[in-house]
C-alpha cells in the first residue's frame, strides 16, 4: 500500500514518524509524499497544549477532505493516546486510532483492517525502552534527531506527558551509539539528542546521570560535526556535564533549558525542583565555563496563582538574564493535571498580555545579541537555496525550525548540509545576514 504520514508537534514526534515509516517500508509498503495518492493517511498528532490540540484536529479534518474516498484515515500520537474514546465518537471520518506505543503493530493492523469497520489500538507503555531498528530518513539526512529516552518522571503539575508517554525509560548507550554511527554513514552532520528530559538520562538504567559519558562516546564518531542537547532540566545540569560540553568541540554551545518561571512559589506550584537561586547559579556556571554559550528557554505566563508581582519578577528576570533564545507560552489549563484544578486561575486575556510583554522585551534582547555577531565569522550549516540565489542556513547556536536563520551569499553552488564559514554583515531581530568566506 501507498502510505502518507503527516507529522505535528515536537522533534520527538518526528522521530516516531520516521520509525513508523521504516517499519511500514520493511513490511513492503511504500511511503508517499502526496496524501491524494495514498491508500492510508496517518496523522501523527500532538496533544500537549490547547493550541497544539487545535492544530492537530484541524489537520485531521484537512486530511479527511483531501484523501481518496476509499483511503484509510488513521490518527496516532499524543492527542490520540490522550482522547481516543472521545475522538472515536466525535470523528467518524477517522477509521483507525492508534496510541503512541502501537507503531510496531502497524503492518499487522493494516493487514487485517477492513474498510468500514472502525478500530482503536492503545497498547500500554513498555517497562523498558522499546528498541526498533528500522527508521526511514530523508534522502539527505544532514541533521537528525536521536532519541535517548522515552517517558518522563518529572510530574510537573501543568503537564500531561507522563500520563501519555509513561515513566522515564533510558535507551542503552550501545544502541544509541550504533544508531548515531548509522546516521553518520548516511551523511548526517548534526545529531539532536531528544527526550522529555535528556539530563535525566541513565538514572533508571545505570543508577547515575550518564549523559556526560554518552556525549563523549558520540563525540568520537567520525563525520558528526554538531551534537545538540534539547530539553535539559536545570537541576540536573551538573558540573560534570558543563565540563564535558566545555571540553568537547562537537557539542554545540547551545542548551535548551525550559525554566518556565523564576518565582519560587510559582515554581513550587509547578512541582519544579529549581529555585530562582539555583537557576542563577547554573546559568552563571554555564556562561563562565563556556563564554559563547547560547541558552534557549521557555516561560509560562498566567500559571494559576501568578500575581502581578510574580509576573514583574519574571519580566525583570528576562531583562537581566538576556537569554539568547526565549519562547513564551500562555498557560494552558489541561484537564487531568493538578494545575487545572488549582484555585486562582488567571484570565485568558491577562495570560496573553503577559506573554506579549515578555516577547516584546525579548525582541530587543535578541536584536542586541545578533548585532554583537556583526563582523564575526561563524560556521553555518547550509539548509536551502533561496529563489534569489542566496542561501539559508543556521549556526551551531540555532536549532532547526525553532531559532534564528542566517541568510548568506556564496560564489559556489552549495548543497543542503554543507558546512561553510560566513562573515556576518548585518543583523535583525531573529536573522543574520552574511557572505561565505574562506576558513
Amino acid at each position: 500500500m501507498n502510505i502518507y504520514i503527516e507529522t505535528l508537534g515536537c522533534p520527538k514526534n518526528k522521530n516516531d514518524s520516521e520509525v513508523a515509516a521504516g517499519i511500514l517500508e520493511q513490511a513492503g509498503h511504500r511511503i508517499t509524499n502526496a496524501p491524494q495518492e495514498a491508500d492510508v493517511v496517518i496523522v501523527n498528532t500532538c496533544g500537549f497544549i490547547n493550541d497544539a490540540k487545535s492544530e492537530s484536529i484541524e489537520c485531521i479534518f484537512q486530511m479527511a477532505d483531501c484523501k481518496r474516498e476509499d483511503a484509510i484515515l488513521a490518527v496516532s500520537g499524543c492527542l490520540s493516546q490522550r482522547y481516543m474514546e472521545e475522538l472515536f465518537v466525535e470523528m467518524p471520518e477517522v477509521d483507525l486510532f492508534l496510541g503512541v506505543n502501537d507503531y510496531q503493530r502497524l503492518p499487522e493492523i493494516l493487514g487485517s483492517f477492513c474498510k468500514g469497520k472502525r478500530e482503536t489500538y492503545c497498547s500500554a507503555c513498555s517497562e523498558t525502552f522499546l528498541e526498533l531498528h528500522c527508521r526511514k530518513l530523508e534522502e539527505n539526512p544532514y541533521t537528525a534527531t536521536l532519541k535517548i529516552a522515552e517517558g518522563c518522571n518529572n510530574v510537573c503539575t501543568y503537564c500531561v506527558i507522563p500520563q501519555i508517554r509513561g515513566k522515564y525509560r533510558s535507551r542503552k548507550q550501545e544502541d544509541i551509539v550504533k544508531e548515531a554511527e548509522r546516521l553518520a554513514e548516511k551523511g548526517c552532520k548534526e545529531l539532536i539528542l531528544v527526550a522529555q528530559d535528556v539530563t535525566a538520562y541513565g538514572m533508571d538504567l545505570y543508577g547515575r546521570l550518564a549523559l556526560p559519558q554518552l556525549l563523549k562516546k558520540l563525540c568520537r564518531i567520525s563525520g558528526i560535526a554538531w551534537i545538540r542537547l534539547m530539553y535539559c532540566y536545570e537541576d540536573r545540569i551538573t558540573d560534570e556535564l558543563i565540563q564535558t560540553i566545555a571540553e568537547e568541540e562537537k557539542i554545540c554551545r547551545y542548551l535548551d533549558i525550559p525554566l518556565q518561571h523564576c518565582s519560587d512559589h510559582i515554581l513550587k506550584s509547578m512541582n519544579r525542583r529549581s529555585t530562582e537561586a539555583s537557576i542563577r547559579r547554573t546559568i552563571k556556571k554555564l556562561r563562565t565555563a563556556i563564554p559563547d554559550m547560547h541558552i534557549r528557554t521557555t516561560f509560562i505566563t498566567g500559571f494559576p496563582g501568578e500575581t502581578e508581582e510574580d509576573f514583574e519578577q519574571l519580566l525583570d528576570f528576562a531583562r537581566e538574564m538576556e537569554f539568547e533564545r526565549l519562547g513564551v507560552f500562555a498557560y494552558s489549563q489541561e484537564e487531568g493535571t493538578a494545575a487545572a484544578d488549582m484555585d486562582e486561575q488567571v484570565e485568558e486575556e491577562i495570560k496573553i498580555q503577559r506573554q506579549d510583554a515578555i516577547m516584546r522585551t525579548q525582541l530587543d534582547i535578541s536584536l542586541e545579541s545578533n548585532r554583537k555577531k556583526v563582523g564575526k565569522t561563524l560556521q553555518v550549516l547550509t539548509e536551502e537555496r533561496d529563489p534569489d540565489g542566496s542561501y539559508i542556513g543556521r549556526t551551531a547556536q540555532d536549532a532547526p525550525e525553532i531559532d534564528n536563520s542566517v541568510l548568506f551569499t556564496s560564489e559556489r553552488d552549495l548543497a543542503p548540509g554543507e558546512l561553510v564559514f560566513v562573515e556576518i554583515t548585518d543583523a535583525f531581530d531573529y536573522d543574520l545576514i552574511g557572505r561565505e568566506v574562506e576558513a
